[in-house]
């Protein structure tokens, strides 16, 4: 076996997660802990889909709304609702999500690309499907969630 198919064969974990009734993962490496939900402090002048800021253990944490920033419906916390801490571009956010799911074992082969849907900011945010179970969970490059950085106003 040469060195690229060992490589494209090597297992990858994920951790799946819903929004709505949609099935997302991403690379569990990324993810540094899951916790309850706890009401964030909004922050004022920010995009509609930053939910605030909370403290966690001494630290500011933004909390982004994932379903609102991927487009779909912006969601209304409860106590069933998650945080997913995640390492995003050397920054540590937390990622409003409903429920996280299970851990997924993957092949790098079995993720399908993303289908040419007309939409290059879709397939940003969507880098590879995979087939589970009669499923198709999204995977999500967690460099897109971030927006970039506005010019400073001289």
């Amino acid at each position: 076996m040469t060195q690229a198919s060992t490589a494209a064969s090597a297992a990858r974990k994920l951790i799946s997660f819903r929004i709505g009734e949609q099935a997302f993962c991403v690379d569990i490496m990324a993810v540094r802990e899951i916790r309850g939900w706890t009401p964030a402090t909004a922050v004022p002048r920010t995009a509609a889909y930053m939910k605030g800021v909370i403290n966690l253990r001494g630290a500011v944490l933004p909390i982004i709304d994932l379903g609102a920033r991927l487009g779909l419906k912006t969601a209304e916390p409860t106590a069933r609702h998650v945080i997913m801490v995640v390492a995003v571009a050397e920054r540590t956010i937390g990622l409003l999500v409903d429920a996280v799911s299970d851990i997924i074992e993957m092949t790098d082969d079995a993720i399908q690309p993303t289908p040419d849907i007309g939409s290059d900011r879709a397939r940003g945010f969507v880098k590879g499907i995979l087939a589970i179970d009669g499923r198709m969970v999204s995977m999500i490059d967690l460099n897109w969630i971030l927006p970039e950085p506005e010019s400073e106003a001289a």
